[in-house]
């Protein structure tokens, strides 16, 4: 594959994006490339392109399919294995969001349950129980927000999405208003 120099730049952005994410600079520039390419491409395909160890490509790959976010497929005749991303980027950062939750949400969530339960039976001060009890209701309501959302049908998530800011300005501007004051007859 001879990649542009927009295709180039977009890879490297994508890796650099990637670092500050928490991925490894190589997976997420092996995603980029996966993203662009009209065409499923070989880990040998990958390691050329790139110019990166066949070593290093076979681990980001694993990487990227642990996240779901690669599938492979193969062809007659041929014992290679062919990468493709997922091919919608509405796709991508669902399964990007629903793997963080899983990873990183959720344990948490599991975690200030138990921790609020301790201190209840523990020497903790009522205003420390108070503030770890509001951490969890608050991430517990952005969970029970994040679920009810995620199972909507798409199009409705597209609809919502648009329309979002589009409220946030509508209330924007009636909580500037100045309240009128009714007259006592």
């Amino acid at each position: 594959m001879q990649l542009t120099q927009s295709m180039q730049a977009f890879i490297l952005h994508w890796g650099d994006m990637g670092t500050k994410w928490g991925l490894n600079r190589s997976v997420a520039q092996i995603y980029a490339l996966l993203h662009l390419s009209p065409d499923p491409l070989t880990a040998e395909d990958i390691a050329k392109t790139l110019n990166l160890a066949r070593s290093n490509i076979s681990t980001g790959l694993k990487e990227l399919q642990t996240w779901k976010l690669v599938q492979t497929t193969r062809q007659l005749g041929d014992r290679r294995e062919y990468y493709t991303s997922l091919g919608d980027i509405f796709d991508i950062v669902e399964t990007l969001i629903e793997a963080r939750r899983a990873r990183e949400y959720e344990p948490t969530l599991a975690a200030l349950r138990d921790i609020q339960g301790r201190a209840e039976s523990d020497d903790t001060p009522p205003e420390v129980r108070a503030r770890i009890a509001e951490t969890y209701e608050t991430m517990q309501t952005m969970d029970d927000w994040y679920t009810d959302i995620s199972a909507l049908p798409r199009a409705t998530k597209l609809s919502l999405l648009k329309i979002g800011s589009k409220i946030g300005a509508l209330l924007a501007q009636k909580d500037a208003k100045p309240k009128k004051k009714k007259k006592k007859s």
